[in-house]
C-alpha cells in the first residue's frame, strides 16, 4: 500500500472535495497518509483532522462502507520557517500540548527556508532549535524542511538533532550531504521533483543512497509528479515517484513500495 509521508490535506485547495478525495484513497492503494502542519493554525487542523477523518472500523469487513474508506491518517504538529513569527511562549506550549493527542507522530515541517525570506534567519534558527528541543522532549521523529539553507541547516543539526530521528523533507541538496544525513541515522523524503527532467541532483541522491533510507512523499496539492506537474498533489500519485525510484536503481516497483513503506512505519512508529 502507498504511505504518504508528507501531505498537508488541511490546504484550501482541497476545501471542496476533501472527504470525496480521501474515501477514494483505498481503491487507489494509498493505505496511510500523515498529515503535517506548517503555519500555527494548521497544527490544530490537522491534528483535528485525523480524528474527524478517522478510519472506519467497519471497512475490515465492508471495503465499500459508506461510500468508500478512509485510509489510515496520522498527523505532524510543527511550525515551517516562513510562519516561525507566529510563535511566542503560548503558542509554543499550545503545541506541546498538542504533540501529546492520539494519532500526532513527529514534530514538523520544522527547519529553515532562506528562498523566501519570510523571516530573518536569527529567527529562524532560534524557533528551529526550540522544535527540535521540543522533539526530543516529546519523544517524537522530525520532519525536516531546509531550502537554500544548507549550511546552517546541516549544522545545526548535527548540535542538536543527535539521538533523534527523523526525515529530510522534499530533499533538494548533494548527494554527498544526503549520505551525511543517512549516517546520522535520518531519512530522505522523496517525492513528485525526481520525476522531472531537471532534477539531476535528487536523481542522483536517489542513485547513491540506499533503499532503506528512503520515504516517500507528495507535499501535496504541491510537487505533482509527470504527468501531472503543475495540477493539484494527491497521495495516489506517489505511485509515479516510485516508479522513477525503481527505475534509478534498477529494480521493481514492488520491491520499491515494500520497502519505503516499511521505512515509512519505522520512522513514525505506526
Amino acid at each position: 500500500m502507498i504511505y504518504d509521508t508528507h501531505a498537508h490535506y488541511d490546504d484550501a485547495q482541497f476545501d471542496e472535495d476533501r472527504e470525496e478525495l480521501l474515501r477514494s484513497m483505498a481503491d487507489n492503494g494509498v493505505g496511510t497518509i500523515v498529515n503535517v502542519s506548517a503555519s500555527y493554525a494548521s497544527c490544530e487542523r490537522v491534528v483535528n483532522m485525523v480524528q474527524e477523518y478517522a478510519q472506519d472500523a467497519s471497512c475490515n469487513t465492508r471495503p465499500d462502507a459508506a461510500g468508500g474508506c478512509y485510509p489510515a491518517m496520522y498527523a505532524a504538529v510543527g511550525v515551517h520557517p516562513d510562519h516561525v513569527g507566529e510563535l511566542d511562549e503560548a503558542s509554543f506550549a499550545r503545541m506541546k500540548e498538542l504533540l501529546g493527542r492520539d494519532r500526532v507522530v513527529a514534530v514538523g515541517e520544522i527547519g529553515l527556508d532562506y528562498y523566501w525570506d519570510n523571516e530573518s534567519h536569527d529567527v529562524q534558527k532560534r524557533w528551529f532549535i526550540r522544535q527540535l528541543e521540543l522533539a526530543r522532549e516529546s519523544g517524537l521523529p522530525v520532519v525536516i524542511h531546509s531550502r537554500e539553507a544548507a549550511a546552517d541547516t546541516m549544522e545545526i543539526m548535527k548540535e542538536y538533532a543527535k539521538g533523534l530521528k527523523g526525515v529530510i523533507h522534499c530533499y533538494s541538496y548533494s548527494r554527498e550531504m544526503a549520505k551525511e544525513y543517512v549516517k546520522m541515522g535520518f531519512y530522505i523524503g522523496v517525492g513528485g521533483v525526481v520525476t522531472f527532467k531537471n532534477a539531476r541532483r535528487l536523481k542522483e541522491t536517489v542513485e547513491a543512497i540506499p533503499l532503506e533510507s528512503i520515504v516517500l512523499e507528495t507535499d501535496c496539492p504541491y510537487l505533482a509528479p509527470v504527468p501531472y506537474r503543475g495540477k493539484r498533489n494527491n497521495s495516489a500519485y506517489i505511485r509515479y515517484v516510485a516508479e522513477e525510484v525503481a527505475e534509478i536503481k534498477g529494480i521493481t516497483y514492488e520491491e520499491v513500495m515494500a520497502r519505503t513503506e516499511e521505512n515509512a512505519r519505522r520512522l513514525y512508529g505506526c
